[in-house]
C-alpha cells in the first residue's frame, strides 16, 4: 500500500459504501440510518493497479463539546492527519447543504489535499446538485455511484498523482503480514472493550464513553506487540437474540460473529461486578465451538478486589460446569481504564496461540493410546469389544486427533469426551477446543 486515503463528509451521503466498494468486500456496515460508522475502520484498498490503505471515517459533525458527535469528530480529525489524500463526499441528489459548506471551510484549511466526489450520481436528476458543488472551492466535483461502481475509472485518475514508491520489504516469514495473530475482543455492551484496546495500543484509537453501544463496527488493527504482528479486532456489543430488535444493531451483531470466525484468539471481557451471566456463557460457547482458543478477561477488577478470591472462585466453578468441553480457560483480572493487570493478558494471548497451534507426535498418542485403553477401555457394544487401533493428530489451530475405530457408531460420546480430557491433560493442551473425529477401518499405516 504506497499512499493512504481517508473518506469524510456528513453523515448518510455513501462514505461506507465506497470503502466496501474500493476494498472489494462488505467490511463496514451500510444502513440508510445517519451516522452509522463512528470509528475510524482502515483496510487495503484496490483500483485497477492502485494499492493504497484507505480509511472510513464517522459523519463530520458541527460539535466542539465532549458529546459523542465531538469525540467522532477527533477520530475523524486523526485520520485526515495521516492520509495523504482526502475523498470529500457529497450527495449529489440532496446537493449541497449547510452542512457540506460548513466543512469544506474546514477542510479547504487544512495540509491534507482534498479530491471532491459527487456520489448518488446514477439517474439524470443530480445535475443542479453537481452544479452546486462547484461553489465550495474544492475544484471539480468527480461524479460517481459508489453503489454501482460507476466513475471509478475517473476516481482512478485522480487518485494516481498521490501514488509514491514503496520500500522493498524484508523478505522475512516473521514479518510475513499474513502470520499475523489474529485477535478479538468481545463482550456484552459497555464492558470497556474498546477501553481495553486503547490501553492496549497506548492511544484513543477507539471512541469510548459512559453511552452503551457506541461500537458498531468490528475494527481490525494493526499492531505489533514486542516483535509480533497482531492484527487486533474491537468488536460491538453482542446482547441476547431477544433484546435485537432493530435492523442496525443486528448489522454489528453479525459483524462482531464474523470478527470471532474470523480470529484464532479470543478475550471474552467480562465487568467484574457482573461476572459470567447467561449472555457471557452463550458468547463463549460460540467461541469454542468455532474452534478458537479462549481468554476470559475480568474488567473492573479494582471495584471487587475486596472479594477476589471470592470472584475467581465462582467464576472457575461455572466455567467448569458449563463449558466442560474447554477446561482450564485462562483468566486475567485487570482494569482497562487504569491499565492495572492488563500487561498480563497479551503473554496469556501468546501462550495460548502456541497451544492451539501444538502439534503431538504420531508415535506418542499411539503409545499413550494403548495405556489408556488398557487402563480404561471402551464399553461392550451388544456383546463385542470395541476396539481403537490407531490415532494422529489431524490438523491444529485447534488440535484435532483423527480415531480409526472399528465400530466408530457404537463408540459413546462419554467415552471421547473422556479421551478428549485425557489428551488435555497428558499432552498438556489447557484451554482450547480439542476436536475427536472417529473413522472407520484398519490402521492405515499399517504397512
Amino acid at each position: 500500500m504506497t499512499f493512504t486515503v481517508a473518506i469524510v463528509g456528513r453523515p448518510n451521503v455513501g462514505k461506507s459504501t465506497l470503502f466496501n466498494r474500493l476494498v472489494g468486500k462488505s467490511h463496514a456496515i451500510v444502513d440508510d440510518t445517519p451516522g452509522v460508522t463512528r470509528d475510524r475502520r482502515e483496510a487495503e484498498g484496490r483500483l485497477a493497479d492502485l494499492r493504497f490503505k484507505i480509511i472510513d471515517t464517522a459523519g463530520l459533525e458541527d460539535a466542539d463539546d465532549d458529546s459523542l458527535e465531538a469525540r467522532m469528530q477527533i477520530q475523524t480529525e486523526a485520520a485526515l492527519d495521516e492520509a495523504d489524500v482526502a475523498l470529500f463526499l457529497l450527495d449529489a441528489r440532496a446537493g449541497v447543504t449547510p452542512l457540506d459548506t460548513h466543512f469544506s471551510q474546514f477542510l479547504r484549511r487544512l495540509s491534507t489535499p482534498v479530491i471532491l466526489v459527487a456520489n448518488k450520481c446514477e439517474g439524470k436528476a443530480v445535475e443542479a446538485g453537481i452544479g452546486e458543488a462547484y461553489g465550495l472551492g474544492l475544484g471539480d466535483p468527480l461524479p460517481i455511484s459508489a453503489e454501482h461502481g460507476q466513475g471509478l475509472s475517473e476516481l482512478y485518475d485522480a487518485l494516481v498523482p498521490y501514488e509514491y514508491e514503496e520500500p522493498a520489504p524484508d523478505i522475512d516469514d516473521e514479518d510475513d503480514p499474513e502470520r499475523a495473530l489474529k485477535l478479538a475482543i468481545v463482550g456484552r455492551p459497555n464492558v470497556g472493550k474498546s477501553t481495553l484496546v486503547n490501553n492496549l495500543l497506548g492511544e484513543n484509537r477507539m471512541l469510548t464513553g459512559p453511552e452503551a453501544g457506541i461500537t458498531r463496527d468490528s475494527i481490525a488493527i494493526a499492531w505489533d506487540y514486542e516483535g509480533r504482528r497482531i492484527q487486533l479486532a474491537d468488536t460491538a456489543g453482542l446482547r441476547r437474540k431477544s433484546r435485537v430488535r432493530q435492523k442496525l444493531e443486528s448489522l454489528s451483531v453479525d459483524d462482531t460473529l464474523r470478527s470471532i470466525r474470523y480470529a484464532e484468539v479470543v478475550v471474552l471481557l467480562l465487568d467484574a461486578e457482573e461476572a459470567m451471566e447467561k449472555q457471557d456463557l452463550s458468547i463463549a460457547r460460540f467461541v469454542i465451538e468455532e474452534g478458537r482458543a479462549l481468554i476470559v478477561a475480568l474488567n473492573k477488577w479494582d471495584l471487587v478486589k475486596a472479594q477476589g478470591k471470592k470472584v475467581l472462585q465462582q467464576l472457575h466453578d461455572r466455567l467448569e460446569r458449563s463449558l466442560p468441553q474447554v477446561r482450564g480457560v485462562p483468566i486475567v483480572t485487570m482494569s482497562a481504564l487504569t491499565g492495572r493487570g492488563s500487561e498480563k493478558l497479551l503473554p496469556e494471548v501468546l501462550a495460548l496461540h502456541d497451544i492451539w497451534n501444538a502439534r503431538v507426535s504420531t508415535s506418542k498418542l499411539n503409545t499413550w493410546l494403548n495405556l489408556i485403553t488398557e487402563e480404561h477401555p471402551p464399553p461392550l457394544a451388544s456383546g463385542r469389544r470395541v476396539r481403537i487401533r490407531y490415532i494422529t493428530q489431524a490438523k491444529t489451530r485447534p488440535p484435532t486427533f483423527a480415531l480409526w475405530v472399528n465400530r466408530p457408531e457404537k463408540l459413546p460420546e462419554s467415552y471421547l469426551r473422556y479421551l478428549a480430557n485425557r489428551i488435555r491433560q497428558d499432552f498438556d493442551l489447557p484451554g482450547v477446543p480439542l476436536r475427536l473425529q472417529t473413522r472407520k477401518g484398519s490402521n492405515p499405516y499399517a504397512k
